[in-house]
């Protein structure tokens, strides 16, 4: 898969995300923040258990095998659900969708900076720090104007 195709891929699994907060922001309001994010890791362990069995290659090592570091991964995963489904109603999909994005670049460019986890070090440069004020100006005036709206 080609580079160029791979980031098409990638922006349309965020467009998913945005998708997925809104309707779990909606369900959650209605059955609660909670039960909301069960279900949707109850559907996503049914559907990747079935994709594990069809499609997953085997590998040399096992889940039980790997330092167990790598497996706290999981844990921000239900973090960043339950923080979801209950910020999009108070402040709208797309405010909630930039804000975890900021959150998501600010810490990207840290790890990459210092090779944090096991991953190559990319150098901090002036585009990027001047990549990520643009985008913390975008979450500004969203913000501001999804309230003047409100």
């Amino acid at each position: 898969m080609s580079v160029f195709l791979l980031l098409l891929v990638v922006v349309a699994a965020g467009a998913v995300l945005s998708v997925q907060a809104a309707i779990n922001g909606r369900l959650g309001q209605t059955v609660g923040v909670l039960r909301s994010s069960l279900l949707t890791f109850t559907v996503g362990t049914v559907v990747t258990g079935l994709l594990i069995v069809f499609f997953e290659p085997a590998h040399a090592v096992s889940l039980l095998d790997v330092p167990k570091w790598q497996l706290s991964g999981a844990l921000f995963g239900v973090v960043y659900m339950i923080v979801m489904v209950g910020a999009v109603p108070k402040v709208g999909t797309a405010v909630a969708t930039v804000a975890v994005i900021v959150g998501q670049l600010a810490m990207g460019m840290l790890i990459d900076n210092f090779g944090w986890l096991g991953n190559p070090a990319i150098e901090l440069s002036r585009s990027r720090v001047l990549a990520m004020a643009c985008l913390a100006l975008a979450l500004v005036f969203m913000y501001r104007s999804s309230t003047r709206q409100a």
